[in-house]
């Protein structure tokens, strides 16, 4: 049951941290296991599964990825921590308690021991885009040296996996093992086709490991696609200080997030599911224009403004909004993803796209979300290919330009070149590629987002001429 509390007065020093002496429902037993434990799985997963009608049946394990201080700050809460829903009125504050268990993703045995459970049902993903490993081509980079390094690893017997591809594999496995039956992988990450895309990533794995897994995965492993969308910034100290003058105690994970969520699936529950639907869930047969309608609108529009943006000389998303360059190329960008969405599946109608834009730019100006626009930009090359390669594919052969999706891609390009930190998969190849100049740098990195635009010498020359357009830095009033 969730617990609501308004902004109030904070209380004296010493307070209590947050854990379940403080609040008296029990741990729900373990049926969901999650690779990719931060602030966005905890505003959405854990908080749709905390507001289902059954959730004292579904408790979920979360496991980190990169590093284990997420668990164990969690695990002194006993999984407990507070979603802070921020919105221009106020702060509102939820406990939620469906997080049962918080665990270093390096505890690969412990995954493969709840993986392997005849009582778990699902397996949520939010790993991030570039931890799918794809290519250009869409296809698993069995090339990639944290691939390799997995297969040999698991070939050996010797080593535990260390990426989330590696470490949900090995963890099948054990469950093949068991016979425990089939359960569904539910991505929750930012791709098109996502379900489709962890298959093919999952069963690639497993198949350069072991044919006979990979078989066993693609008959029995239901694979669950999803769109899924909440503003979730990073928390700040502020944030930990606000909680404790709402709250009355202390809380080390709290999560702050915008008032609106909204999460759509499609595919099949074989083992069962919570019934997230009473907490706003959607189930679709055909997610793929939900799916373009986040992808393209939403998410990019984000990255847009977040090198846009940061090249104008903005922090956060809410600022790039006020700078009328910024607004204009995103207003001209959605109009060139509407164009290619309106008739997508008749789903037009559904789709509410003009309320669904209107609705953007008021979350997007909510100036007390602090969306850092560095934390967006960060694996551009892989979002890039998701976000505006295929709005450009669908403009260029309607017979338009493309020029705004085009934009989106030049303005990442001059951002890899200027930007002090650069984040992503591919930051060796964009080095080399702006060590290049004029025509063959824009042909290089191109190649890298999408190898057949890179082919087409108009493209080409479009970006070419739409590098730039955020050089200068927006004017302070």
């Amino acid at each position: 049951m969730s617990t609501e509390l308004k902004t109030g007065a904070a209380s004296a020093v010493d307070l209590p941290r947050l854990n379940r002496s403080l609040r008296a429902a029990p741990k729900a037993p373990v049926r969901i296991v999650h690779l990719g434990l931060g602030a966005f799985h905890r505003s959405h997963q854990a908080w749709y599964t905390h507001q289902a009608g059954d959730a004292a049946d579904w408790g979920i394990a979360s496991f980190t990825g990169r590093r284990p201080d997420a668990a164990l700050a969690l695990a002194e809460q006993d999984g407990l921590f507070t979603v802070v829903e921020r919105a221009d009125g106020g702060d509102s504050f939820t406990v939620v308690g469906s997080i049962v268990e918080a665990v270093d993703g390096a505890d690969v045995q412990r995954l493969a021991e709840l993986v392997a459970a005849p009582g778990t049902a699902v397996v949520t993903l939010t790993i991030t885009e570039a931890a799918y490993r794809l290519g250009a081509d869409g296809e698993l980079d069995r090339t990639a040296s944290d691939v390799v390094a997995d297969l040999a690893l698991l070939g050996s017997g010797s080593g535990s996996p260390t990426t989330p591809l590696g470490r949900l594999v090995f963890a099948l496995a054990a469950r093949r093992a068991a016979g425990a039956g089939p359960l569904a992988v539910v991505c929750c990450d930012n791709l098109s086709h996502n379900g489709r895309v962890a298959h093919n990533a999952v069963v690639g794995l497993a198949g350069a490991w072991d044919e006979g897994l990979a078989e066993w995965i693609d008959t029995t492993i239901s694979f669950v696609s999803t769109s899924v969308d909440r503003i979730t910034p990073r928390t700040t100290e502020a944030d930990l200080a606000a909680v404790e003058a709402g709250c009355g105690y202390r809380d080390s994970s709290p999560v702050v997030a915008e008032p609106f969520s909204n999460w759509v699936l499609s595919g099949d529950f074989p083992a069962g599911r919570p019934r997230w639907e009473g907490a706003g869930a959607v189930f679709v047969s055909d997610i793929e224009p939900y799916e373009n309608r986040k992808l393209w609108l939403l998410n990019g529009a984000h990255s847009l403004l977040a090198y846009a943006g940061q090249l104008r000389g903005h922090t956060t998303v809410a600022q790039a909004l006020t700078d009328p360059l910024c607004l204009k190329a995103v207003e001209m960008f959605w109009d060139e993803a509407e164009a290619n969405l309106a008739g997508a599946g008749g789903h037009a109608a559904d789709l509410q796209i003009p309320a669904y834009r209107a609705a953007l730019l008021a979350r997007f100006s909510n100036a007390r979300i602090a969306h850092h626009l560095a934390q967006i930009a960060m694996d551009g090359s892989t979002k890039l290919r998701m976000r505006a390669v295929p709005v450009l594919q669908a403009e260029r052969s309607a017979g338009r330009s493309g020029a705004a999706a085009a934009l989106m891609i030049a303005a990442w390009m001059d951002y890899g070149a200027a930007a002090a930190e650069f984040h992503d998969p591919l930051a060796d190849e964009v080095a080399a590629a702006n060590r290049l100049s004029g025509t063959e740098r824009i042909r290089a990195l191109l190649g890298l987002v999408d190898p057949a635009l890179a082919g087409d010498a108009a493209v080409v020359q479009l970006i070419e001429d739409l590098c730039g357009t955020f050089a200068e830095p927006a004017v302070s009033p």
